[in-house]
């Protein structure tokens, strides 16, 4: 793989990944996300951004479209059996946040919280980036997965189902995605389920018509995304000035959806008090006014890439009806996601 900052990206039900490689120059820092303002290039946005972790555009000078044909089966099928993952656990840390947040949310100061967890696995085998992400687009074809380099935020991989912003000629598409549960089981959605889909919706549809925007809303309905179902609702508008794409954005995200209710004083709680430290999590990425195009992504179910470490990410909202036991399963079964692209079964 090119040591220069680079990024893979395949859209849902493509058949062909698309490859970016910045080869001059290092890609641009931004402050905020309002300077997104009439640039383009693939962006990379942290949940919140700081010294640490700015939101950074990468403006390429080599754009190539690759077919997912090109890769025989077993590059992508064979695993190896020994390969064994050993995983540091976090659930007395997790445990900790909950007690937190949860009483934050009982005592009224929030409707809602987003609490997100890491975990780190150590393989014994370390995978090439660019197999897990052929394996991701194989395993995941209706999801947006991509893979990026850049030697300030290090390697990020994601499969992510939840769409932020992408259209492109003034019009363009939203979703919320808020609910989860299982394959397995109850096919009924929890009032807990129903109540999270309505805080995000209800929040973007304020949003969109706050910036003078007409919306079509279509929604809820029920969406598979890997083993997960999520209840979805999707919003079309027009954007009549493409120039400040990132003003809007600014206004739209973080939507409840990652972080919670009231928006702003929830992200500073989450800052403040939730252990994981996000870094790219639940932040967004994509291609910005490429090509006349963009496609923005929350960048759910994603990892960050160490050799043979791997640290996953896996978050879930909270609302006072939670329970622990059930959020943590919930967050195992989200991580599961990435982890399928580099071990076989788990036990």
């Amino acid at each position: 793989m090119n040591t220069n900052s680079f990024a893979l990206y395949r859209l849902p039900g493509d058949d062909h990944y698309v490859e970016l490689i910045q080869t001059v120059g290092d890609p641009q820092v931004l402050q905020s996300v309002e300077q997104l303002d009439g640039k383009q290039g693939f962006v990379l946005a942290p949940f919140a951004v700081s010294d640490d972790c700015p939101l950074l555009l990468l403006q390429p000078d080599s754009v190539s479209r690759l077919p997912l044909s090109e890769f025989p089966p077993d590059m992508v099928s064979d695993i190896p059996e020994d390969n064994v993952m050993f995983q540091e656990d976090n659930k007395e840390t997790y445990s900790e946040d909950f007690r937190s947040f949860y009483t934050h949310i009982k005592e009224g100061e929030f409707d809602k919280l987003v609490l997100a967890r890491r975990a780190v696995d150590h393989v014994r085998l370390a995978e090439e980036p660019r197999l897990l992400f052929l394996r991701a687009c194989i395993f995941y074809p209706r999801m947006f997965v991509a893979l990026i380099h850049t030697p300030v935020s290090g390697t990020w991989l994601t499969a992510t189902p939840e769409i932020l912003l992408e259209g492109g000629m003034g019009s363009y598409h939203t979703i919320s995605l808020a609910g989860t549960m299982g394959l397995w089981g109850s096919t009924m959605w929890s009032d807990k389920n129903i109540s999270e889909q309505h805080y995000v919706s209800s929040y973007i549809a304020d949003c969109i018509k706050r910036f003078g925007c007409q919306c079509e809303q279509n929604g809820p309905y029920t969406v598979t995304a890997g083993s997960l179902r999520h209840l979805r609702s999707d919003f079309y508008f027009q954007l009549p000035d493409e120039s400040r794409l990132g003003t809007f954005l600014r206004q739209l995200y973080p939507t409840p959806a990652v972080s919670g209710m009231p928006k702003e004083k929830s992200v500073r709680f989450i800052c403040e008090h939730e252990h994981a430290g996000r870094r790219y999590y639940s932040g967004f990425m994509g291609p910005l006014s490429m090509q006349g195009e963009t496609h923005l992504y929350v960048s759910l179910r994603c990892m960050q890439l160490f050799g043979t470490r791997y640290e996953l990410y896996a978050g879930g909202g909270l609302l006072a009806e939670s329970d622990e036991r059930l959020e943590w399963k919930e967050t195992e079964a989200k991580m599961q996601t990435m982890r399928r692209c580099y071990i076989k079964r788990m036990s």
